[in-house]
């Protein structure tokens, strides 16, 4: 089949063409490289700190701006690519990810890059929701079983690079660049994946697309900006009037979307928003667990960073080598999970997970407590592992859990709205930040001195546990809403897939919620 032909979803790649397995070598690799970019950043934080001058509030948006902006144009992508084209819009997505990421890597100032970490993340939400789609048009269906456990295993193996990765490429310092080759890395990978695909990529379409809902993306957008922005300035200001202000606009904005989405489904049944879904209590149940783990994750991975490498005066290779444990344990965790735990335990796995979490959570604390600013790395493998199991247990099984009661019509649209969803709660935890971390360490009043800063870099550290912690234990309780065993797993669910009645997979359906 000519790579220029536009297919439905319905007629697959005919299976003697040989070059399908080329295009599935491309989107993978497109996906490893995103996965990669959202996690190799956070070992790299201190080095851009020292190098750019850069603020804590500038940190956390270079952080949360990726995670705000991918959020935020998930669904609107996914939609591009069933309306225009998949491959169209792999590829533009692509070249955009490797354009931003050179402007990340030459940034001149902090500035620069957080608007490049907006861009590329705007880009990242162009790219990836068309992946699950290519690859579901491109092989038959008693192909993609394969196909997909090679993507599962990619995605474990990007959660693992990730970091390491990060921590060599900073450590190394190539041509003195620091922390710089962690985005140019991305540009000849980037160039062969355009390159590539044009030439092996099939192009596809929705048979019948829903209609964009640039208003609704505007409205989420814009509540969560008020929300997320004074959350990261207000500490510098001095918590300033207006930040106050915003953050209350924000619930007006939000109301103002939850209205807008209603007219949506009256006007066009297109809205961003499947709002009926929320009637489901188990779907319900399940996003506000997404939501809050997300937070979660968002405070713990960078205040993780912060603590090893400006507190501790970790070098990133050592940080990074440190992480190596937990991220083994979670890929070991989430398998074993969804191969023998949920099938037989159901939701009990999940909240297994949470308290498994929440004991290696408080068990980091006391060591962390215990050993100050003498901590070695093989004193934190413990309360890592149990931390990484934890977590394992929840992302893996987390999204068919949250679907297992969603009628199948729903699945595509409620299967885009967990993973955007997720994305939210990263961002909204990058910018609490400021108040558990940050704001621990304004108090101390420091002085340049190496025992001092260790001393008030753990406290904010075991502090920020502390919130994570009680999250956690708000998560395990609204887990009792999930189902009790989920009712149906789909084959890859999708974020725009059956809405259209194209029963396409979900395009980060079955990523973990760590990816980014």
């Amino acid at each position: 089949m000519s790579s220029h032909e536009a297919v439905t979803d319905a007629a697959p790649t005919d299976t003697s063409d040989k070059r399908r397995w080329i295009a599935l070598a491309i989107v993978m690799t497109a996906a490893f490289m995103d996965l990669v970019d959202a996690t190799i950043v956070n070992i790299a934080i201190p080095s851009i700190e020292r190098d750019l001058g850069a603020s804590f509030g500038a940190i956390q948006w270079i952080t949360a701006g990726y995670a705000l902006a991918f959020a935020a144009g998930l669904i609107t992508g996914g939609r591009l690519g069933d309306i225009y084209g998949r491959k169209r819009l792999f590829l533009l997505g692509t070249a955009g990810f490797t354009v931003a990421s050179a402007l990340c890597g030459f940034a001149a100032n902090p500035e620069m890059l957080v608007a490049s970490r907006l861009l590329q993340g705007t880009a990242a939400a162009m790219m990836v929701p068309q992946v699950l789609s290519i690859i579901h048009v491109t092989f038959p269906a008693h192909e993609r079983g394969k196909v997909f456990g090679m993507f599962g295993a990619i995605i474990g193996l990007g959660a693992v690079s990730g970091p390491l990765l990060g921590a060599l490429l900073t450590q190394w310092n190539i041509a003195g660049l620091e922390w710089r080759p962690i985005f140019l890395i991305n540009l000849p990978v980037g160039i062969a994946g355009l390159i590539l695909g044009r030439k092996f990529i099939s192009e596809s379409k929705a048979p019948k697309a829903l209609r964009l809902d640039i208003v609704g993306m505007l409205l989420v957008t814009a509540a969560l900006l008020m929300l997320i922005y004074p959350l990261t300035r207000g500490r510098e200001l001095d918590w300033p009037m207006w930040g106050h202000a915003m953050m209350v606009g924000s619930l007006f904005v939000f109301g103002a979307f939850v209205a807008y989405e209603r007219f949506k489904t009256r006007k066009d049944g297109s809205p961003l928003v499947e709002l009926p879904l929320f009637k489901v209590k188990s779907f319900a149940a399940g996003i506000a667990v997404q939501l809050t783990f997300g937070i979660v994750l968002g405070i713990f991975f960078l205040v993780w960073t912060m603590y090893m490498q400006i507190g501790l005066g970790w070098t990133p290779l050592k940080a990074g080598v440190t992480g190596v444990p937990f991220s083994i344990a979670v890929s070991t965790a989430a398998g074993l999970s969804v191969q023998k735990l949920v099938p037989r335990f159901g939701r009990k796995v999940l909240q297994a997970g949470a308290l498994t979490m929440i004991a290696g959570i408080l068990l980091y604390s006391f060591v962390a407590g215990r050993y100050g600013s003498g901590i070695e790395p093989w004193q934190m493998i413990a309360p890592l592992v149990v931390m990484g199991l934890g977590m394992g247990l929840i992302v893996a099984p987390l999204t068919d859990a949250v679907l297992s009661e969603v009628p199948r019509e729903h699945a595509g649209s409620a299967s885009g709205l967990i993973n955007t969803t997720g994305q939210m709660g990263n961002a909204l935890g990058l910018g609490l930040v400021s108040v558990v971390f940050f704001g621990v360490i304004d108090d101390r009043n420091l002085a340049q001195v190496p025992t001092e800063v260790s001393a008030a870099f753990t406290d904010a550290f075991q502090n920020s546990l502390g919130w994570a912690a009680v999250v956690l234990a708000g998560i395990f309780l609204v887990m009792f809403a999930l189902p009790a065993k989920p009712k149906q797993h789909l084959e890859g669910g999708g974020e725009h897939g059956d809405e259209d009645g194209d029963d396409a997979p979900d395009a980060v359906g079955k990523e973990p919620v760590l990816t980014h």
